[in-house]
């Protein structure tokens, strides 16, 4: 079974066709910059131009960095505010002719790295945690999706835990592995006060780069770099239209 998998992002816009059983890229990846304003005219055409590149009628899933829930946005970060109330898969299945399923990016990720990654066959509390920008979290317990998850929200220091420890901060202030270790330490050690996980799984551009920061952590969970990299959000989004076909 295949889907395609789109990864919906404030810069960029990233598609493939995917194999769900898998989890490989049947195709190249086509990636469309983000127009501006980021509307969802604008997105829909562009998730529909994606679709149109592939000919696709199938099942299309698509990664969105905000809070969904019973498919609406209730809240979105990097793109457009007038996305606020709107039930994406309906925007984006009347662009394409076809069943979208719409899911959280950080999710989409962490679905991804459950099913191929460096969560298969962990039971417990998983948390998989996104660098970049921000801070992007998805819980898994026994394998089951928490969904909308913030962690990067925390209070760490009187900011929240994105401010002080995402990728971007550590480029912006030009912070030593050193440092930025410490200060991933301090966000979570939080996170473990709030829900105790049993494996912390760490993704994001940064993760290339984790024996610099990870032998720093002082964590009781144990703390592993992600395996699928930047695939992991266009796999996780194909993933989340098994989730809309069963419903």
């Amino acid at each position: 079974m295949k889907a395609i998998g789109i990864d919906i992002g404030g810069s960029a816009v990233k598609g493939a066709v995917v194999n769900l059983k898998t989890g490989k890229l049947e195709s190249d990846r086509l990636r469309i910059p983000t127009p501006s304003p980021s509307t969802p005219k604008a997105i829909s055409r562009v998730v529909a131009r994606i679709a149109a590149h592939f000919e696709w009628k199938g099942l299309i899933g698509c990664g969105m960095p905000g809070a969904i829930k019973h498919g609406k946005l209730l809240a979105i970060a990097n793109l457009d505010q007038s996305w606020i109330g709107t039930v994406a898969s309906e925007v984006f299945g009347k662009a394409c002719g076809a069943k979208v399923a719409v899911i959280n990016d950080a999710d989409a990720a962490g679905l991804a790295e459950m099913r191929f990654g460096a969560g298969k066959n962990q039971r417990g509390v998983v948390v998989v945690v996104t660098l970049g920008t921000g801070i992007g979290s998805a819980v898994f317990v026994n394998g089951a999706l928490l969904p909308n998850s913030e962690l990067g929200q925390m209070e760490v220091r009187g900011k929240t835990a994105e401010q002080r420890a995402a990728a971007r901060i550590r480029k912006e202030k030009n912070l030593s592995w050193e440092k930025y270790g410490k200060r991933l330490n301090e966000s979570f050690l939080a996170l473990e006060m709030l829900i105790w996980p049993d494996l912390i799984i760490v993704g994001g551009g940064v993760s290339r780069k984790a024996n610099k920061f990870l032998p720093l952590l002082t964590t009781h969970a144990r703390v592993v770099p992600a395996r699928l990299g930047n695939e992991a959000g266009i796999v996780g989004a194909a993933l989340s239209t098994m989730q809309r076909s069963a419903g």
